[in-house]
């Protein structure tokens, strides 16, 4: 184990299978393509590394916790398995899932590795993969992505459309996935809804308003301060509610933007506790909270008979639960793609972190100090 509160010196990795730039890739793609497909029966694309090197650095956690528990380890590099995928990997978002992981809200066996969405280059294939071919630039999602080398189930991993950055691609990833689905099939937005986002700037947040407007929304979005506010104007946001003010203020304020100040026909919540029963009163007779996230802390117990005052619908979704098939993967994958490349959602990093510093990247995203997508570079 390493501790990240000290010094780090980097040491490269190198593998067999390298393209050296995008001209190259795209000159070899049919002729390994065709390889890929003739040899994948018989698993000759083997990781092979250009060393002696078998292990890489990870974060990990042994213990639940603080910051603190965050650890620099030496695991071992993986070989594809059949069905699966191995990627030298480049990026990896940094999420509140994580969060929960190293803090145990979310229970996992330990040791564990942390991250859940990363964009790098195939390495090698397993037995049977024949769509992904070494040298192609990839986006996955999955634990573990807080790693220098990681293996994906083909179900997990798309190709990146040609001019979208792997930087991009994955601060993308599961935070668009998770505002996509949730617009979708949590609640389905209509033109002409009024909706309610708070923590509108955060990475989440500003891809949901983005998305609401595409989909001819009105939106209200909180925040805690007028810096914040602003940015989430200028990604579409048409009314702006700064929520430090406290319960009562910034609910009158969202009832105020409403029809005959009867309530927004949606809420999506990733602060929950600090703006939960605030929710419970800015929304519509039979309309939807979407309680996705704990940024301020877990919702307190409370009486389910209370939704049934205005027969309110109370979801708590986790994304995975929508793109658990190859098929839904790919569906809204290329859904999302689409609406970067027609302009109508526009990425705003926060910050690139060195794999490193995880333990600010954890202390910035906790802290809600930031604004867009905090982003490791492996």
């Amino acid at each position: 184990m390493t501790s990240l509160l000290g010094g780090l010196r980097h040491t490269s990795r190198g593998f067999a299978f390298r393209y050296q730039s995008s001209l190259c890739r795209r000159a070899c793609a049919i002729s390994w393509r065709t390889t890929a497909t003739a040899y994948s029966t018989t698993n000759q694309y083997q990781y092979r590394s250009k060393s002696n090197m078998s292990t890489q650095k990870a974060i990990q956690i042994s213990k639940t916790g603080g910051t603190e528990v965050l650890e620099i380890n030496q695991i071992p590099i993986p070989k594809p398995q059949p069905g699966q995928i191995l990627v030298k990997a480049a990026y990896a978002g940094v999420n509140f899932i994580d969060t929960y992981f190293r803090s145990g809200l979310y229970p996992v066996q330990l040791p564990f590795t942390l991250g859940s969405e990363g964009s790098g280059t195939v390495e090698a294939v397993g037995e049977g993969v024949t769509k992904y071919i070494p040298g192609e630039q990839v986006v996955y999602y999955g634990t573990g992505s807080y790693t220098e080398y990681i293996n994906v189930p083909e179900k997990a991993i798309s190709h990146i459309p040609e001019g979208l950055k792997l930087e991009d691609a994955a601060a993308i990833l599961i935070q668009g996935l998770t505002a996509l689905t949730m617009l979708r099939e949590s609640y389905e937005v209509k033109k002409g809804d009024t909706i309610l986002i708070h923590a509108a700037a955060g990475g989440t947040g500003l891809v949901l308003v983005q998305l609401a407007k595409a989909l001819g929304a009105t939106v209200i979005a909180t925040a805690s301060s007028t810096e914040k506010l602003e940015i989430a104007k200028q990604h579409g946001a048409d009314h702006l509610v700064n929520y430090s003010g406290g319960e009562d203020e910034w609910v009158k304020e969202v009832l105020g933007y409403t029809k005959d100040g009867e309530g927004v026909e949606a809420v999506f919540d990733g602060v929950g506790k600090a703006t939960f029963e605030g929710d419970l009163k800015v929304t519509k007779r039979k309309g939807s909270v979407v309680s996705f996230g704990n940024a301020s802390g877990a919702v307190n117990p409370f009486n389910i008979g209370r939704l049934g005052d205005k027969n309110l619908k109370l979801l708590r979704p986790r994304l995975f639960g929508y793109v658990a098939t190859r098929e839904e993967f790919d569906h809204y994958t290329q859904e999302l793609f689409g609406y970067l490349k027609n302009g109508q959602l526009k990425l705003n990093i926060h910050k690139i972190y060195p794999l490193e510093d995880i333990v600010q990247a954890h202390k910035d995203l906790e802290g809600r100090v930031t604004t867009g997508k905090l982003v490791l570079k492996i």
